[in-house]
């Protein structure tokens, strides 16, 4: 005998063979065919209900996240177009007034760079001429006299001094610049490198073990050699070497050694604010 297929309809199949003369099948089949019916019956009336319910639930949400986008952008373009105008018009007033004052100034400059510049040059007597070389080139290494310069005449102060040598203060400058070069290198020496003469003079002040150590150009050796010697020949009235004292020039090297003799020599070096053997004592303690 063969078996028969089994798919979804098997039970009604079964029931017809079953029961063929109208017998009713158990109340147990019935029961379990009649679940799985009313469910598709169920499902037929309301096929759609869930989907529905998610559509409109989405489509709310949609509509509430555009209003407020819409409503903040709006609101950010309004705060922008109110505060661009306010900038704009304080820009505009900064920039007016800016204008305004540097025409003004401009026109003071105007008023007063005629009698400025109508201000007599500088005059530097010796002293003050020699001060203005010494601080020129002991300020910086490369710092040299140009060759257009007449060493005969004096020097041009626009040349030696970094302030403006037509203002009414200039006068009280070079005052300035005396009194802050000495005091920076009390002993000045005018060398020259292969000179008998210098190197006794420079092992006379080394032996003194000053603070601060002697200030020494060697003028010889210099690429300005042709125009500071003859200069410096006009404003110290001798030849090289040449020592400094606290600006005032002490002569030759043997006039130095009959000082030293004598204790003068330490006496004027000591007045002018160096020490002796100050460097001495600091090289024992180290």
């Amino acid at each position: 005998m063969d078996l028969p297929r089994v798919n979804s309809r098997t039970p009604l199949q079964i029931a017809s063979v079953m029961f063929p003369l109208g017998i009713s099948e158990p109340k147990a089949a019935s029961t379990m065919t009649a679940k799985p019916v009313v469910a598709g019956f169920l499902a037929a009336l309301h096929p759609r209900k869930p989907k529905q319910r998610s559509t409109f639930a989405a489509l709310i949400f949609l509509v509430c996240l555009t209003t407020y986008i819409f409503i903040a952008h709006s609101t950010s373009l309004s705060s922008i177009a109110m505060r661009q105008p306010q900038t704009s018009a304080a820009d505009q007033l900064a920039h007016a007034l800016e204008t305004i004052q540097k025409s003004r100034l401009g026109d003071e400059n105007a008023t007063l760079r005629p009698s400025h510049e109508s201000r007599p040059q500088l005059q530097l007597d010796t002293q003050e001429e020699l001060a203005a070389v010494s601080s020129f080139l002991a300020s910086l290494p490369q710092n040299v006299i140009p060759p257009s310069v007449d060493p005969k005449v004096s020097i041009d102060p626009q040349l030696v001094l970094d302030f403006d040598t037509r203002s009414p203060r200039a006068k009280e400058e070079v005052r300035v610049m005396v009194d802050e070069l000495w005091s920076r290198h009390p002993v000045f020496v005018y060398s020259k490198y292969f000179s008998p003469a210098a190197r006794e003079l420079k092992a006379i002040l080394n032996d003194l073990y000053l603070k601060p150590a002697p200030t020494i150009i060697d003028v010889d050796v210099r690429e300005d050699s042709d125009i500071l010697t003859p200069m410096l020949a006009r404003l110290t009235g001798t030849d090289l070497p040449v020592l400094l004292i606290g600006g005032k020039v002490i002569g030759s090297t043997k006039e130095a050694r009959a000082l030293l003799e004598r204790k003068e020599l330490q006496k004027m070096i000591t007045e002018a604010g160096a020490q002796i053997d100050g460097a001495k004592r600091k090289k024992h303690r180290k």
